[in-house]
């Protein structure tokens, strides 16, 4: 019922995308660089109205061939099979998005490549499930693909040789950490969405308006899909959606620039995606205290310590969406501020995710055994 209800306003979302696939090309082209809000508006409203639009199709596709999450009664205790391929349409509407605003120039056909080799990898998880060598396989062919195009961090204090390990070592820390976040409704694709936000903004503030699209191209096509994610979720993002999230948000963040004014502005991104990176190290510090493998699944993620402090899923979802906008105003500030101030500005947030996580851990969940039965 809810489903049938939600699939409404898809007929209205076709018709403005029409629309807009008809003003873009004259908003990109022909319009001066004054008009530059324009620009961004209907980039954003089609990515919105494709995946708004392509949302629902890919659900039914997914009932049809049985392409779904089913519950097992253990870490996956949603009530009934949940279709996959949200990833899909956030891939698909992004990439037709940026196929209708501007040429692809290296950089964007080398985040376009590198996103297609994990879509497949995932595709392939979400039908039937890899082994964790055959992911990090993908995401190492897809990191390559990145810094082969000129995508990879560049500090000035290291050596080129350092940047590129350390350019690996971002993004395959990213695309994983939006992946160990996808355990709840409308988590991994509101936080993304956020992020998204926040990366256009250091996008404008820098001037970078192939960055700035890009990220309009990323957050419409997530804002689109999160209206069937969000609690209760018609489907889920899959692997396919999160290593793709993963892969752009990591990438993104490394063509943005932040030290111009301040050269602590470097944590500005570990800053916006901060909410994804906690419960990365979070996980790995409580798996490692219990002396289980990283890719063993468990109840230990924050949000699940969330639900068992009695918080809804609506509620820890729109908790961390504020979290990570607030985390965003603070990169914001940092990128313009003193390296005395962002010292302490810092302190205090690691300060406090340290007594969150604190707090968190205390919260007694079931343990392996218990979840497993071994």
């Amino acid at each position: 019922m809810n489903g049938k209800r939600r699939e409404q306003p898809a007929n209205i979302a076709f018709l403005v995308l029409i629309l807009i696939f008809f003003m873009l090309p004259i908003s990109t082209n022909l319009l001066p660089s004054s008009f530059l809000l324009v620009k961004y508006l209907l980039t954003f409203l089609l990515a919105l109205g494709l995946s708004s639009w392509a949302t629902p199709l890919a659900r039914n596709t997914a009932l049809q061939y049985n392409i779904v999450d089913k519950p097992d009664g253990r870490l996956k205790d949603h009530e009934i099979p949940t279709p996959y391929l949200g990833g899909i349409v956030i891939y698909t509407s992004f990439i037709l998005t940026l196929a209708f605003t501007f040429h692809f120039n290296e950089k964007i056909l080398g985040i376009t490549l590198a996103g297609s080799v994990l879509v497949i990898v995932g595709l392939f998880d979400d039908m039937q499930a890899v082994t964790p060598e055959v992911k990090f396989l993908g995401q190492l062919i897809a990191i390559l693909v990145l810094i082969k195009s000129g995508i990879r961090i560049e500090l000035i204090a290291l050596p080129e040789f350092l940047n590129i390990p350390l350019t690996a070592l971002w993004v395959a820390g990213i695309i994983n950490a939006i992946n160990i976040i996808d355990i709840m409704d409308g988590l991994a694709a509101g936080v993304a969405f956020c992020a998204s936000m926040i990366f256009f903004l250091v996008a404008v503030v820098n001037g970078n308006t192939t960055i700035a699209v890009l990220t309009l191209a990323l957050a419409g096509s997530l804002l689109g899909v999160l209206r069937f994610n969000f609690e209760p979720a018609e489907i889920y993002l899959g692997d396919t959606g999160s290593m793709f999230l993963g892969l752009m948000l990591g990438s993104l963040s490394m063509i943005g620039s932040y030290t111009q004014h301040n050269s602590w502005g470097v944590f500005a991104p570990i800053l916006i995606l901060g909410v994804p990176i906690f419960d990365m190290f979070f996980v790995m510090y409580l798996r490692h205290r219990k002396g289980i493998s990283m890719f063993m699944g468990s109840k230990d993620h924050f949000a699940l310590r969330g639900l068992k402090a009695g918080y809804s899923v609506k509620q820890i979802a729109v908790i961390c969406y504020a979290v990570t906008a607030v985390l965003g105003g603070i990169a914001l500030f940092i990128m313009q501020s003193t390296p005395f101030s962002t010292f302490w500005i810092l302190s205090v947030v690691v300060v406090g995710a340290l007594y969150v996580g604190h707090k968190l851990s205390r919260i007694k969940m079931p343990s392996n055994r218990e979840v497993f039965g071994k």
